[in-house]
């Protein structure tokens, strides 16, 4: 989304997600509570009547999930949705937008955006599918599943349905999930954005890796000045004892990046050593690829740095990308490496650990595009 929309978006935007820690230094491993689920098997074609899940306009990050044991956090993600054609002559193709190879007018509001559907299967409107890979003979502790976007673009897409979508594992039929928390939805800035997530710790820990499909995301296709966008994450943290000693957490929220403020985030009861290494995951929304001035930072052990690599500029991290450390995210159908919309991405965090210290502060700043924060884990070596 650009800064066309009126005033709202003119005016320079500056936004950080704050994360209410419930750490408990050297606890057991623990998620948040969460609400009741229903578990069903439906075919695409037969879904099941999904209960509407509460909404909230605002949700303030929390932690879903802690653990200090030998192992770590992986995750699978995509987009849901992609350019179809461009909607003015001074936009590149969409074939060069969304490889990356446009060098300006690439975002989703210069095209009409269209689902991506995968699956072969004429029941399902959209669907996308990626690899999660543990290591070999390691245990999954947790597993939840993120998924979101806009819900208002050339078409209005029903809110009843954000907190419903469809998995597949690695060989499997789709099961129908649904939110068991309280799901963010907020009309801001000429965008409907929500997002919604599931513990699947259960499917994920009976299939174990391989390829995750999953379908029926709640985004609509079209055309406006707010841009078309959406996406699911899978997070998954792992125990697995020939690993280092690691603290693990997931926390999510949803809040819209900005305007002002300057909130600092504190996670307290991380005591690593110098030289630690570790890596933290971000899951945001609507961060256009060439909008400069986004960052993501690191405050730990009196240091202060800018994460950022090969897939993700210092200046410029909500640039639509999933990512893997310095690269885009393999193992994903398809795979593009500008998703127009949609952030998952994971950073290294060495450089910022490397005088050791008790704390991690995580900093998010949007200052151009109005994006929406969704999600973000850590795994932080405890020892050396």
């Amino acid at each position: 989304m650009r800064n066309s929309l009126g005033p709202l978006l003119r005016r320079g935007m500056v936004g950080v997600f704050s994360l209410a820690s419930l750490w408990a230094p050297g606890g057991p491993a623990a998620a948040a509570p969460a609400m009741p689920t229903t578990s069903t098997a439906p075919t695409a074609s037969t879904p099941s009547p999904a209960p509407a899940a509460a909404e909230a306009e605002s949700l303030a990050f929390t932690q879903r999930y802690r653990a200090l044991q030998h192992g770590g956090i992986v995750r699978a993600a995509n987009s849901s949705i992609t350019c179809r054609r461009p909607v003015e002559r001074s936009a590149a193709s969409c074939p060069a937008a969304r490889e990356g190879r446009a060098a300006t007018n690439d975002d989703n509001d210069d095209f009409e955006m269209f689902y991506i559907d995968v699956d072969n299967d004429p029941n399902t409107y959209n669907s996308s599918r990626a690899e999660v890979r543990p290591p070999s003979g390691a245990r999954v502790s947790y597993a939840r599943l993120y998924w979101g976007g806009n819900l208002r673009v050339g078409e209005q897409k029903p809110p009843k349905d954000n907190g419903r979508v469809l998995i597949a594992e690695p060989g499997g039929q789709y099961k129908e999930v649904l939110a068991d928390t309280v799901v963010g939805h907020r009309v801001a800035h000429g965008a409907d954005a929500f997002q919604a997530s599931a513990d699947v710790t259960a499917l994920v820990r009976s299939s174990g890796a391989g390829a995750y499909t999953v379908a029926q995301v709640n985004v609509a296709m079209g055309h406006s000045a707010a841009g078309a966008w959406g996406g699911w994450t899978l997070m998954v943290a792992y125990e697995k004892e020939s690993e280092p000693l690691r603290h693990l957490a997931m926390w999510d929220g949803f809040d819209p990046l900005g305007p002002g403020g300057d909130r600092t985030v504190r996670l307290p009861g991380m005591r690593f050593p110098k030289g630690a290494e570790g890596r933290a995951g971000l899951v945001a929304y609507n961060g256009d690829r060439g909008r400069t001035g986004g960052s993501f930072t690191l405050s730990a052990g009196g240091l202060t740095t800018r994460l950022a690599d090969g897939a993700n500029p210092r200046d410029d991290v909500l640039n639509s990308t999933i990512s893997e450390p310095g690269r885009t995210a393999p193992g994903r159908t398809p795979a593009y490496p500008n998703t127009l919309g949609y952030d998952s991405d994971v950073f290294e965090l060495d450089k910022g650990l490397r005088h050791g210290g008790d704390r991690l502060d995580f900093r998010l700043v949007s200052p151009r595009d109005t994006a929406w924060a969704g999600a973000l884990f850590v795994a932080v070596d405890a020892k050396r």
